[in-house]
């Protein structure tokens, strides 16, 4: 394995954390609460710590590499990753479970940055966005297999952090990768006029799709196994899986965005995926046969057609020149939408039920298609003038 393998296969591993510490948590915060004799809403809302931080660590990541090289943070992240979800197996507090989980969130949200750094500094353009797409590819894989460990763990009866020393193994593969390799250097690119080109109109209305997106999405993952084992009498195992075929399908869907955006543009898939995404989620929600729902959360995942990235590049495509900081912003968009959600959903739960929160899913991603479909219609109508 070459250099360039090297620090590739440790910028996948780093989607691959990320994506393995917010895939378990549906699935491991009824334990939580039995654990600590605390109630479901509440175990749920310290997973705010963590989302929260990976905000905070996407916020952090604009400034950081003017300090330190790409190499330094990965060995520095990855490190107190690995030394907190130890911490985890250990610790007694609810608050302590919360610290380390915002510590862990802010070194993912660096982790990722300098993963996507690398990727971008590695690769030339014709090659990146395939890249970028394989990442999401990595994302998903872990989200399936790591709820679908989580909910084995759970069933077996084991400590509710054990899916979590699974990622450590992880982060020691990432830590001796990034011992043994070279990392692209980080000296700021030269000013250009791009740097101060005005965001248009629909630039915003992406990025406020993509706050909507992983708000909906965030709502639905993680309030639907308990909803369908507090309302319609399913298993633990049963719970637990849909969340992994949500993962599954999602990941289908990003192998075949490559063929679907050649094909039918990246205007008319955003339009596509958009609707879909929202249409498909209703299903879940709306139907009370338990063996029905994994079919239907897969199909859910794969009506997704991976809109994240897909928005992504429709917004990137409003300027002549992307500059870092406008794809950081969108980036940021995205990671608040995570960040909020366990708190805000948490919330909506105690104010309403777990059965009106997944409305409220399908609500935002109406919103999102709404955001969509105008910021197309104000693309064509400026291009025609």
């Amino acid at each position: 394995m070459d250099n360039r393998q090297r620090i590739t296969l440790a910028s996948f591993l780093a989607y691959f954390v990320m994506s393995a510490m917010l895939a378990p948590m549906p699935i491991i915060s009824a334990p939580i609460a039995e654990t600590f004799g605390t109630s479901i809403e509440d175990a749920t809302a310290q997973f705010s710590w963590l989302t929260m931080g990976i905000l905070v660590g996407a916020i952090v990541a604009l400034v950081i590499f003017d300090f330190l090289r790409i190499r330094s943070v990965f060995l520095l992240v990855y490190t107190t990753i690995l030394v907190c979800l130890l911490t985890l197996m250990f610790t007694d507090s609810l608050g302590a479970i919360g610290v380390a989980l915002g510590i862990v969130g802010v070194c993912c949200g660096l982790g990722l940055a300098a993963a996507a750094l690398v990727i971008s500094r590695t690769y030339e353009t014709e090659r990146r966005a395939s890249m970028l797409v394989i990442t999401d590819a990595s994302f998903s894989v872990a989200g399936f297999t790591f709820a679908a460990a989580a909910t084995a763990f759970v069933v077996a009866g084991l400590h509710w952090a054990t899916v979590y020393q699974l990622v450590a193994t992880v982060t020691v593969a990432i830590l001796l990768l990034a011992l043994f390799s070279t990392f692209p250097s980080t000296a700021p690119a030269r000013e250009t006029t791009a740097s101060q080109e005005a965001w248009p109109l629909p630039y915003w209305l992406c990025l406020g799709a993509l706050f909507l997106y992983t708000l909906g999405q965030y709502s639905m993952l993680l309030w639907l196994p308990n909803y369908t084992q507090s309302q319609l009498g399913a298993s633990a195992d049963q719970a637990g899986r849909l969340v992994s075929m949500f993962w599954t399908g999602l990941f289908v869907a990003q192998l075949l965005v490559a063929w679907w955006v050649r094909r039918i543009g990246v205007q008319r898939l955003v339009l596509v995926a958009g609707t879909m995404t929202c249409l498909f989620s209703i299903p879940l929600w709306t139907t009370n046969a338990i063996g029905a729902l994994p079919a239907l959360a897969f199909l859910w995942g794969l009506a997704n057609f991976g809109l994240l990235k897909v928005v992504l590049s429709f917004a990137t495509q409003q300027v002549r020149l992307p500059t870092p900081r406008l794809v950081s912003a969108l980036l940021l968009g995205a990671t608040l939408g995570t960040a909020v959600s366990p708190w805000v959903t948490s919330r909506i739960v105690l104010a309403t039920d777990n059965y009106f929160i997944l409305q409220f899913s399908t609500a935002c991603y109406a919103a999102l298609a709404a955001l969509l479909f105008f910021a197309v219609r104000t693309q064509r109508t400026v291009a025609a003038d």
